[in-house]
């Protein structure tokens, strides 16, 4: 994976920089504030090296507001297929459905202390560069208690499944974690693709599915 990480903690940037490295991948640049983040996006893009995903924490300099989240925005919207992991320290439902309701990239939207966990952070970072979306599961869950539409038919191992899709993993990782079987888990994927209205033969359907738990409306 190529990647550029933005984070105005110079402790976390440079873990994040050796975490990466140490795992065979490149980190092409890193910023320590919003300006900066879009400023290395548009180099390496401008030189022919566009990254695969970017790392940005929602809060940065110059405001220390929202400024890397809406550096990630405004990325996302330049370039649609780049890949966006956001870190955060809070539990904030509201920044994560920013990204929930457009198309594009992969997206990811981790609690910092995911990063510890480096097995699982670096599988997440995986799956957003491929396209996928990952859901801190704290976040996952106050997305879901907000929401309810096409979910109201699911039962409750139905949504454990599918709130482990949300988190991004496989049938053969959801098995080991709800110590099922294969076979199982691959018929109450199939009822929640069902009861969604996804049919075979949807496009992305595994996607929908998650962008369906984290979006639907009352």
């Amino acid at each position: 994976m190529r990647l550029i990480i933005a984070d105005d903690s110079a402790l976390l940037r440079e873990g994040l920089i050796g975490l990466i490295e140490r795992q065979g991948h490149e980190v092409l640049a890193a910023a320590e504030d919003a300006p900066g983040l879009i400023h290395a996006v548009q180099s390496a893009v401008a030189a022919g090296d566009s990254p695969d995903a970017v790392i940005a924490d929602v809060r940065m300099p110059p405001g220390m507001a929202t400024d890397g989240l809406d550096a990630a925005v405004r990325l996302r919207e330049d370039h649609p297929d780049l890949g966006i992991m956001i870190l955060s320290q809070y539990v904030a439902p509201a920044y994560a459905s920013r990204f929930l309701n457009g198309s594009g990239g992969g997206f990811g939207y981790l609690l910092k202390d995911r990063v510890a966990k480096v097995g699982d952070f670096l599988r997440s970072l995986s799956v957003v560069a491929s396209g996928g979306i990952v859901i801190d599961p704290e976040v996952a869950t106050q997305l879901a208690r907000a929401r309810s539409g096409p979910l109201d038919s699911l039962t409750p191992r139905e949504r454990e499944v599918l709130a482990l899709m949300a988190e991004g993993l496989s049938n053969t990782q959801i098995s080991e974690k709800l110590h099922l079987s294969a076979g199982a888990v691959s018929k109450y994927v199939a009822a929640v693709f069902l009861k969604l209205g996804l049919p075979v033969g949807e496009e992305n359907r595994r996607v929908r599915a998650v962008l369906a738990y984290l979006t639907a409306s009352r």
